[in-house]
């Protein structure tokens, strides 16, 4: 297994057209704690826009024109960082900013399947950019459904241009698309937070945001997209959890757009963690229990018009 500990972390920025990418990719550039940074910026068409919006400093911006990197470039990805690899050995962060049109799950898989990403990178996080001024025009559009849906955090940008009511009642929408994303409230695509280190995998930032809702999954969904959430304090079968999550991922993974837990596999010293994308699935011990801690099982399941019951009785037929 790789030590992940030496891997370049890759954060990667998404969000709708005019949501406000490029101004966060400039904040973060500005307030890159000294970081050596490299940015790719993924523009869609042969001529490139958003990399002459980018300010200059010292972090080597990288264009990728000509397609959409969730598409037909993936393979330009995987050279791009290889150059970065060869050429920046400082390299300390790799930012990736793509076009508004890009459905995430190609881009997250690249870093799970793609051999020299898998052995040189890590997936820090995905950020979604939300304009929440413009956000009913577009919230039926199925890329922008999945982009919030992916994201480990979300920035709603542009609401002191709208009422305190509005901004409530999208926001609300936006945690039933995904309640384990972490919300930060920006003005000009400027986030108060560090976000670097966001480590692509926390729950305690979803506990942040409601407590509660780890203990029911009967949240109110919309008709198609929906996030099943299950916890309990059972020990699982790792042979059982395995032969059904992988049969799982099989037969729903058009439907399936992330899905992620945090296991207590046979009561083994350390908890073991999963993640995935559509049938992509990666999985691998993570921190040890602390002595004493309550060994929790907390997984989260967003896609859809996934079925509660059919995960629900899944997992519990892995329990010890």
């Amino acid at each position: 297994m790789n030590n992940t500990y030496d891997k370049i972390p890759v954060t990667v920025i998404t969000g709708n057209l005019g949501a406000g990418k490029t101004s966060l990719l400039n904040n973060l550039l500005v307030n890159n704690k000294g970081r050596k940074l490299a940015v790719i910026v993924n523009e869609f068409g042969e001529i490139g826009i958003d990399s002459d919006l980018v300010l200059r400093s010292d972090e080597e911006i990288l264009e990728m024109n000509n397609g959409c990197i969730c598409c037909n470039i993936r393979g330009d990805l995987v050279r791009i960082i290889e150059n970065i690899i060869k050429k920046f050995s400082q390299t300390e962060q790799i930012i990736i900013e793509t076009t508004g049109l890009a459905d995430p799950a190609p881009i997250i898989q690249s870093f799970w399947i793609e051999e020299t990403l898998i052995k040189h990178t890590k997936l820090d996080g995905l950020i979604t950019v939300v304009d929440l001024f413009h956000f009913n025009k577009h919230k039926e559009f199925e890329y922008v459904k999945k982009q919030i849906a992916f994201a480990d955090v979300i920035l709603l940008n542009k609401g002191d241009l709208m009422n305190f009511e509005e901004q409530k009642t999208i926001e609300q929408s936006l945690k039933i698309l995904n309640p384990v994303a972490k919300f930060i409230k920006t003005k000009f695509s400027n986030p108060s937070e560090n976000l670097f280190d966001i480590g692509g995998f926390d729950f305690s930032n979803a506990l942040k945001i409601d407590p509660l809702f780890f203990i029911t999954s009967s949240h109110k969904h919309p008709r198609d997209i929906n996030a099943i959430c299950i916890k309990n304090n059972k020990v699982i079968n790792g042979d059982l959890f395995n032969k059904w999550i992988y049969k799982f991922a099989q037969f729903n993974g058009e439907n399936l757009f992330r899905y992620k837990g945090i296991i207590n596999l046979d009561n083994e010293a350390r908890r073991f963690v999963f993640q995935g994308v559509h049938m992509t699935l990666d999985g691998r011990p993570g921190k040890p229990w602390k002595k004493n801690e309550n060994r929790i099982n907390e997984l989260v399941f967003i896609g859809k018009n996934l079925n509660d019951l059919e995960i629900n009785n899944g997992f519990n037929s892995c329990i010890i």
